[in-house]
């Protein structure tokens, strides 16, 4: 089969990198947490960050955001801002500060993880490490929980790794690097650590367009190519979940692993479609393609058939992981029509440059030519 590893990793890993993006604010939530903390987020201003951001000022919580500065953020209310760059291990600005959360949401890196642990290690009460699912050893097992084998590092030496040979090598080693910046963590953060695995995050915001292509191409109607027989399982989370449980881990100190992706019950290819296509009020034609057939015609699972991983072989548990424990810490969900409709109305907000051209998903083009080719075959030719 042609889905890898390689394939799922490499769009994984360049979405939970951090790119840059400004989402759509938060829904105002009027309730305030039990006790306002001090939160420190490093990063704050790619996908997650701002947020979680919103969100924990909704909650009373008070802010401090570390990065570069290179993005400027329209905050809801006070946020203090460090400026410093993991890239150089510059934290000159955190020496002689005290927190009871830090989150650390872009860190890709074991070094960056090892020096956050050398300048906070004595100076937070919890330290939320944002990681991936795809830390994990193998995709085979459904239903496998946070006790599956991580994946194995077999570089020469992870701390001296750099963004440069990770993004030249995101296949081989963003999901080790990743496995060993935990290990970092609870190094470091003993008894304080909370490791957070998300799997495919989607919503206003998402540079990657891997959810955000259905939405503008369920919305453009017509005959649309579907992956599969629709029976294949996907798991997806907005955004917006992950952001708002992440500030509640904070508040509650919840520690420990959690997978978090969702729904909280389980959903196929099928029904996402017809989620969308009915959050949109459209009616389009679906065609369901058989995963060989695409194959032969070079199209992939995850990044030409974005969400899709057929649910056989070496990926037949890549959307079936377990979330028991995250859903018992308090984990819940959108519906997936809010998703659908807020992440098509943010796309449509951009300039008409990023509009022309999705980052994922098939191009007009590309899919009239699969769908003419599928009708000319012995399969899909009726009668």
């Amino acid at each position: 089969m042609r889905t890898s590893r390689r394939a799922v990793v490499k769009l994984s890993g360049v979405a939970l990198a951090g790119l840059a993006s400004r989402g759509m604010a938060l829904e105002a939530n009027t309730s305030k947490a039990p006790k306002s903390l001090r939160i420190l987020i490093l990063g704050g201003t790619g996908f997650i960050g701002p947020h979680q951001v919103r969100y924990a000022i909704s909650r009373g919580h008070t802010i401090t955001v570390y990065n570069r500065g290179r993005q400027k953020e329209d905050w809801p209310g006070p946020v203090e801002e460090l400026l410093g760059d993991r890239n150089t291990r510059d934290l000159k600005s955190l020496q002689g500060r005290n927190w009871d959360v830090c989150i650390d949401n872009p860190a890709m890196l074991p070094i960056w993880v090892r020096d956050a642990g050398l300048a906070l290690h004595d100076k937070v009460k919890q330290y939320i490490f944002i990681s991936t699912v795809s830390a994990y050893a193998e995709n085979k097992t459904a239903g496998a929980d946070e006790t599956a084998p991580l994946a194995k590092y077999t570089g020469e030496d992870a701390m001296a790794e750099t963004q440069e040979t990770l993004r030249a090598h995101m296949a081989e080693l963003y999901g080790p690097l990743k496995a060993v910046s935990e290990h970092e963590t609870q190094k470091y953060f003993p008894g304080k650590a909370t490791i957070v695995r998300p799997g495919l995050i989607a919503g206003p915001g998402d540079e990657s367009d891997r959810f955000t292509y259905w939405p503008v191409r369920l919305s453009r109607g017509g005959e649309v190519l579907a992956p599969g027989d629709g029976s294949d399982p996907i798991q997806v989370i907005d955004v917006r979940d992950l952001a708002e449980w992440t500030i509640r881990l904070a508040e509650f100190r919840t520690l420990g692993v959690f997978n978090a992706t969702g729904p909280a019950q389980p959903m196929t290819m099928r029904e996402m479609l017809a989620t969308i296509a009915s959050s949109l009020q459209v009616m389009p034609t679906m065609t369901w393609v058989p995963r060989r057939f695409l194959e032969a015609q070079d199209i992939e699972a995850w990044s030409d058939m974005p969400v899709w991983v057929p649910a056989e072989g070496d990926s037949a548990g890549f959307a079936q992981r377990s979330i028991q424990r995250a859903l018992k810490a308090g984990l819940t969900f959108r519906p997936l029509a809010t998703t659908s409709l807020d992440t098509l109305a943010w796309f449509r907000q951009q300039p008409d440059a990023r509009q022309a051209k999705l980052k994922a998903g098939l191009t007009s083009d590309q899919e009239n030519a699969a769908l003419m080719a599928w009708k000319n075959s012995s399969h899909g030719a009726p009668g």
